[in-house]
């Protein structure tokens, strides 16, 4: 349908092309091998071919054992100061953490304290609206006749 031409082997492999054989079915083909791993012994002998042996030897002036001893050593240290740096961000955080608690107990008390306030402006005030409405309503009976 696209122009694509197929090339075959024989005339068993163009007969199950044409009656439109699943080649992932078919026992003998390629496909059906990788589909169901069949090929374990092939990629096997690839990967013991491909593998890489890495030797180590020492330097001129250096033996193996000094180097590897150096190398331990470097490591040593370099945990130990990744231990104490990560104990000094720990405690520059709860720092930091202590510091917050104690900015917002500062605010809540500040808060508190503004709205006593507040609280003691708003009686005042309906205590003297209060005083004042009593005082408007008896001038106001006064000039009545029952």
């Amino acid at each position: 349908m696209d122009g694509k031409p197929f090339l075959f082997a024989n005339k068993k492999c163009f007969s199950r092309f044409s009656h439109k054989r699943n080649p992932r079915k078919i026992r003998w083909t390629q496909f059906y091998r990788k589909a169901h791993r069949k090929n374990k012994s092939a990629l096997l002998k690839k990967k013991k071919t491909r593998r890489i042996v890495k030797k180590e030897r020492g330097i001129v002036g250096a033996s193996l054992d000094l180097i590897n001893a150096r190398r331990q050593q470097q490591k040593e240290m370099k945990t130990a100061t990744l231990r104490e740096q990560a104990i000094k961000e720990l405690k520059e955080r709860k720092r930091a953490k202590a510091l917050r608690r104690k900015k917002e107990r500062e605010e809540r008390r500040k808060k508190k304290k503004t709205t006593e306030k507040n609280d003691k402006k708003r009686t005042q005030r309906e205590q003297n609206k209060k005083s004042k409405n009593k005082f408007n309503t008896k001038q106001k009976n006064i000039g009545r006749k029952y």
